[in-house]
This record gives C-alpha cells, structure tokens and sequence, in this order.
C-alpha cells in the first residue's frame, strides 16, 4: 500500500515537471520576462531602504524634495513657501498632478521610490505592446515573442527615476494618436439604424481616446517630453496633410488637447514660466559653446552613447544589430536596383529619426543655432531643446524590433532564431551592465561585496544617506526649531530630507538675485577654486557651501577626508540669510576664528556620518 502510494506521487510529480517544461517551451518569451523580473522584485523587497539607488541627479534632488513638501504639508499648497534657499515658491517643485509625485503624497520615501520604479516598468511594458498590436494588426501573433521581450528591455532602460514613467509613456500617446487617425472616418458611416449604433459606439471610443490624450500629461512632464511630442505632432500635421491630401482633423484636434492637459497637469510649472517676471538662474546657465565641429562631434557621441538622463542601453546590442542590419537592407535594395525603396523603408525613416534628434542634441550646444531658438521664442531662452535626444531612447527599442521582424520574414530559422537571441542579449543587458540609474546591478553589487569581502563599499545606500534616525536625534538634542541652516560636507539633500530649513540646496530654476547673493556667501571660497568657481558661475543649481581647494565638499562617500578642514564662507552674507546652524560632516579647523560655537557631535544609528553641528554667533 505504502509503495503505491509513492509510485502515484512519484507520477504526480513527473506529469507537473513534464507540464512545467512544456510550458516553458511553449511560453518561454513569457518565462524569461517573468523570471528575470521576479528577480528584480525580490531583490529590493528585501533589502528595500538598504537598496542602492543613484544619488547624483537622484536622492540628492528630487527625492528629498518630494520628502520636504511632505513633511511640511506642502504638496497642495498654494502661496506658500518651500523651506530651501531661504525659501522658494512651492511652484518651482512637482506638481501633485503626476502619478509619480502621488506616490510620494501617499507612501513613504522608499516605498514611494521603489513602486515609481515598479510603474515605470509596468507602464512601458503596457504602452510598448499596446502600440505594437495596433500597428501589426492581425500579425502581431506571428511576432508575439520578440514584441514581449523587446518591450520587458525598453521598459527596464536604466534612465532618470523621477521621469522614467515620461520616458516609458512615449508608445502610450503613439497608440494613442494611431487609434484616433484610423478612427476619424465619420463620413463613411451611413445613418440607418443599425449603422447609428456602429456611429455611437465609435464616438465614444473616440471620446474616451480624447480623454486618454488629455489625461496622458498625468505620466508625462513637459519640460521633458512633452514640448517636443507636440513639436513631433505639428510636423505629423504637415506631413499626414500632404501624404492625405486632406487636413488630419484628429491629430490636430490632439495637439490642442494635449497642450490643454500639459498646462492643466502642470499648472504651477506653467505659471512660474509665464506669469513669474522673476529673472531666473535658467538665463545666464551655460548650454555649451562649442565649435560646429566639436557639436557634430558631440552629436555622433549621443548616437553611440545616449546622455546622462537618457542612457538606455543601446549600446550595448541594439546599436550594432541596427547598423549591420541598415547595411544589409540597403545593400539589397541596391542590388535590386530598387533605390526608391531606401527613402521608403520604415528602418531607414526611424533611423533618420534618431540622427534628427542626435544633430538637436549637438547643436544645441553650437551658440548661433542656440540663439536662433531662443531669437524666435524668447519666452524658452534657458529651455533644454536637446532634449530631442530622450525619445531616442524609444525609438532604439522601436528600430531594433523591425529589424527582427525582419529576420522572422525571412523565413529562415536560422535568422529566427537569431532574432530571438538579439532581443534576449538586449533583455540581459539592460539588467546587468552598470549604467548611471541602474539601480538593481548597484544594489546586487555593493550587497554582494558587504557579504564577500565583510566589509562595505565607500557608497552609501537609500537609508545611509539621509540617515533620518541620526537627524531625528540631533534636532532633538541641539534644540533645533527649524532655523535656518547650510550643510557642509554632505548634500544640503540630506537636511531637507530630515525636516531642516536650508539656505542652501540643489534647484534648477531659482531666482538669479538669489545665485549673485550666494555668490557673495561663498566669494572666500571661489577665490582658491576655480574650477567651482567656474561650475557655480556656469549653472548655479547647486546652491552649496564650497571647498577653498577644488575639492568636493558634497561627495555622499561612505568616508568624508578632506585635506582643507577649514571653511571659507563670507559669514556677514551668511548671517543676513538668517542663517543660524551649519551641520558639517568636517570638524573645523578656523570654527572659533568665523564665530561658529559647537552644539555637538553626533554619529551612530546606522548612520556612516559623523555630524559635527555648529551654531552661528
């Protein structure tokens, strides 16, 4: 009896394992995907706030904002004042109106941070596939694998966190305009009863299409996106009208309604640029001034290595399967003496695309094609018009998906089998090659060096960086009342983080009377570092108390070791900021001779920070 019952279980077991592998080699496009972001899950839900995110351009910026109107009650604040540079209008930071800033509204810091995260990839996963049924129709079927893993590796890109839904989003309004234009075919419907219903169902799918549109700036941002999908959409106007011969009524109905939802999403952004005379930092940044030689060179860098914000891994696969592929199909349309088709071919036309972009992105940098913008459109003098480059990152995952489609037509199984291989080496490299905003290769990384080599990297994860337990401890013991403060030593990110007022602090758009104030605050400290001279001259975002020795007073290492221990600061102009404590992660050297009095030094909680607080006589 015992032996049976083993022999059955023993069966059971075999006919799971065998469905098991069935199913994996049946949906193994669907098993990859799946697995590798289980993965990702799995790895930040246990090591959560010990997770390593960026922290240039990241939780040195908008994170610890986002904390900052939180803890101030700020987000839906009108008229009010933001605890930073001495304070600031609440309208220069997010809107409440973007799903991503809603996250910080209802979830804490890192759980607001790691579901952004989860979004960003869920988002572009849905608007990739999206946009691909509806532009292969019936065959979409015949592809099904390679738009599953293509769309997993566009929605993992490594780019900027506070808009990495902005960049996923893309496909989404392309869907959304696709349905639209092969919708507007109301002169075709007869008016017979049965054909009234067709008439009404079809106005309400496009009713709710139109919605979509004016609801899509709620992922979008436009500063970032959104100013250049409307320029995109003016040029689909011009070049649907001529290829029609009749006025796309829906797209242009579109871009009103798009530009209606931007302005009503972000309505505090567009305030601050339209109906704020206040002369900001964004006109005197310098955007580059660069010869139109180092510009194209510049262009052709951006084509081989996407920028900062933007990195999307093309680099790594897609960029040469794309080249061999461009030269492939070119070859044989010249071969076969088809050279009408080369302007014609759908590859081609999005490449040409990406080099559009690319040459902006250069450009910009060129001062005379710069000025040309800002002479035309004074109101965006400042504006980053290479910004263009950002949809590349879409339009990469885009071209590499046709070029593997095209390997599948070729019905070969060969090529087909190598199709599959490139879109899963473009999956991997996504996931593991270290880029900027990787945030699951650091993390992996610096875990598996703390329990390799028993000992921590000089970086500092989500929870040591803004170390709240320690500040929750030094505003309680220093008696701190939200006086005005400066960091040094450590990101003015850190102070707005825990609930402290700064006259310092990281902006991109401030007023210029304020930068030329600082200037003076800092003015014995620019004298011995000109290249911080130069940087602060030059963009001015990061409001800072600097080194007198060109060295980085901000670095969020593990180990803070200076060689200058002393503080070069104007403390007359720092005092008329009403500054009253600086927090300092450098024991000063010429403390009593600024009239700085000790109110303590502070270290443990899991912090890597030692804290050496000083009061302003």
């Amino acid at each position: 009896m015992g032996t049976e019952v083993y022999r059955r279980r023993g069966l059971r077991i075999l006919n799971t394992v065998k469905k098991l592998k069935e199913s994996v080699l049946e949906y193994w496009y669907f098993w990859i995907p799946g697995i590798l972001l289980g993965l990702q899950a799995a790895v930040f839900l246990i090591f959560r706030g010990q997770s390593y995110p960026q922290i240039h351009d990241n939780l040195d910026l908008f994170m610890a904002h986002y904390e900052m109107l939180r803890r101030n009650h700020l987000w839906f604040a009108h008229g009010a004042q933001a605890p930073i540079l001495h304070g600031v209008t609440r309208d220069l930071f997010g809107s409440e109106l973007s799903l991503y800033n809603i996250l910080y509204v209802i979830f804490p810091g890192i759980w607001a941070y790691l579901l952004g995260y989860a979004l960003k990839i869920t988002v572009g996963i849905i608007s990739f596939i999206l946009l691909c049924r509806e532009l292969l129709g019936d065959r979409y079927q015949n592809y099904k694998p390679l738009v599953i893993l293509t769309a997993t590796a566009f929605a993992l890109i490594p780019v900027f966190p506070t808009y990495g839904i902005a960049f996923t989003s893309v496909p989404l309004i392309a869907w959304l305009l696709v349905r639209l234009y092969r919708t507007s075919g109301f002169k075709d419907i007869k008016t017979d009863v049965i054909e009234k219903k067709q008439r009404r169902n079809l106005t309400v799918k496009r009713s709710l299409l139109y919605l979509g549109v004016f609801c899509y700036p709620l992922l979008s941002y436009f500063s970032y996106h959104g100013f250049f999908i409307l320029c995109y959409m003016v040029a689909g106007v011009i070049i649907l009208w001529i290829k029609d011969r009749k006025f796309p009524k829906s797209t242009f109905a579109s871009i009103l309604i798009l530009s209606a939802g931007y302005v009503i999403f972000e309505y505090r952004l567009f305030g601050a640029m339209l109906f704020d005379d206040t002369v900001t930092i964004r006109t005197t940044m310098e955007h580059g001034e660069l010869t139109l030689g180092q510009a194209l060179r510049t262009a052709l860098e951006e084509f081989v290595n996407a920028s900062f914000h933007s990195e999307d891994s093309h680099t790594y696969v897609i960029l040469g399967v794309v080249l061999i592929a461009l030269f492939v199909i070119n070859a044989g349309h010249i071969r076969n003496r088809e050279g009408r088709k080369i302007l014609k071919d759908p590859v081609n036309l999005l490449m040409l695309w990406i080099l559009f972009n690319v040459l902006i992105f250069g450009l910009y940098q060129y001062a005379p094609f710069r000025h040309l913008f800002e002479m035309i459109v004074p109101q965006l003098t400042g504006f980053e018009f290479a910004r263009f480059a950002y949809f590349n990152t879409f339009l990469w995952y885009a071209e590499l998906l046709m070029v593997c489609i095209r390997m599948y037509d070729s019905g070969k199984d060969k090529l087909r089998m190598l199709s599959n291989a490139v879109v899963i080496l473009s999956l991997l490299a996504v996931m593991f090659i270290p880029q900027v905003y990787n945030d699951f290769y650091y993390t992996c990384y610096n875990q598996a060096y703390r329990i390799l080599k028993h000992k921590d990297t000089s970086t500092v994860n989500y929870d040591e960086f803004y170390s709240v337990k320690l500040f929750d401890r030094i505003r309680e013991e220093t008696g701190y009342n939200g006086e005005w403060s400066a960091a040094y030593g450590m990101h003015p990110a850190v102070l707005n983080y825990n609930g402290i007022a700064t006259v310092d602090g990281y902006l991109g758009m401030y007023s210029q009377d304020y930068k030329e104030k600082w200037e003076k605050v800092i003015a014995p400290a620019l004298e011995g570092s000109p290249s911080l001279k130069s940087y602060f001259e030059g963009w001015g975002a990061r409001v800072c108390l600097y080194s007198g020795d060109d060295e980085n007073t901000y670095a969020p290492l593990r180990v803070m070791d200076l060689k200058d221990r002393n503080l070069y600061v104007d403390m007359d102009e720092l005092k008329s900021l009403d500054c009253r404590y600086i927090f300092s992660r450098i024991a000063f050297e010429n403390a009593s001779e600024l009239g700085l009095l000790s109110a303590g030094e502070f270290s443990g909680d899991g912090s890597p920070y030692t804290v050496y607080v000083y009061r302003v006589n």
